[in-house]
């Protein structure tokens, strides 16, 4: 790959994903972490997620594409926003190792790899950028990961950069009014 191609995806690109994977901290979230202590000594964790991007993500979902959370970080927080979502595959592994989760994700889907689409920002997401059919990025990504991204948000992570996506991978399969407009159908009746 010779970096962002495009501000724009090709139908026959959109057409084949399947699966999209989204890397948490600076992608869902602007990268920051809040910890601090409760007055038990428990370790409290805060993350701040973009509500337009949850939207995005359940319009993908409604569009028959399924969306996953691979973090290379542990957080109590990436599960209950997955769970609030209705992201049944989130996997969360210290050590950053992504490439694994992905083919495994990939593997017990039957999926190849031209199948998957996913957004990252950070060294920890470049093995599975350059395997996937589609990969994308924020403007806040690293230099490294803008080199092997095909395509980059207007916004930053935490900021609307997955509803940007969930819009363009929407619009580029030609869904996108159709699919704003039953999401619509379902909350204008009394």
């Amino acid at each position: 790959m010779t970096g962002i191609t495009s501000h724009t995806i090709g139908p026959d690109v959109a057409e084949g994903i399947r699966l999209l994977i989204l890397d948490v901290d600076g992608i869902l979230t602007d990268a920051g972490v809040y910890l601090g202590e409760g007055s038990d000594g428990a370790t409290l964790e805060l993350k701040r997620f973009d509500i337009q991007d949850g939207l995005g993500i359940r319009l993908l979902q409604e569009a028959g594409i399924e969306v996953a959370l691979v973090s290379g970080r542990v957080s109590s927080a990436t599960v209950l926003r997955a769970r609030e979502l209705g992201i049944r595959a989130c996997h969360q592994d210290a050590g950053a190792h992504k490439l694994p989760l992905v083919d495994r994700l990939r593997r017990e889907r039957n999926l190849p790899w031209e199948a998957l689409a996913m957004m990252g920002d950070d060294l920890p997401d470049i093995p599975v950028l350059e395997k996937v059919g589609l990969s994308m990025t924020a403007v806040n990504g690293v230099p490294e990961v803008q080199a092997v991204a095909h395509w980059c948000a207007p916004v930053g992570g935490g900021r609307g950069a997955v509803r940007a996506a969930a819009e363009a991978l929407l619009r580029a399969r030609g869904v996108w009014e159709a699919t704003i407009e039953g999401y619509l159908a379902t909350r204008r009746s009394l």
